[in-house]
């Protein structure tokens, strides 16, 4: 079973940016629809932002206009630029890479959001 990593988190003041990044070392990498959650304390894991294997991105409201969802699949990564962050973007973010019924989550990377 593939084991998606994720590293980029940290912190950042209000307004400032990060990038995160999701690696799964698979050959059929490019088959998978990748996904970034997050999870603040206290909150249900939500969906983030998607990517499909066609590279069609789809976005939470509350991140439109504001995070990037793209992959690299020569390099087997997903990434989720996040501009302008908030404090309310404060959360635990974690990948997840689905394929038909199967699907892997990663460890998750914190991002704190602070002055």
């Amino acid at each position: 079973q593939v084991q998606p990593v994720e590293s980029g988190g940290g912190l950042v003041q209000p307004g400032g940016v990060l990038r995160l990044s999701c690696a799964a070392a698979s050959p059929i990498f490019n088959m998978f629809t990748v996904g970034w959650y997050r999870q603040a304390p206290g909150l249900q894991r939500e969906l983030v932002a998607q990517i499909g294997t066609r590279g069609t991105p789809t976005y939470a409201g509350s991140v439109r206009g504001r995070f990037t969802i793209s992959r690299d699949n020569t390099r087997r990564t997903v990434y989720l630029q996040m501009d302008n962050l908030k404090p309310e973007d404060t959360a635990v973010y974690y990948c997840k890479v689905s394929l038909r019924e199967s699907w892997s989550w990663g460890q998750g990377t914190q991002v704190t959001v602070s002055s």
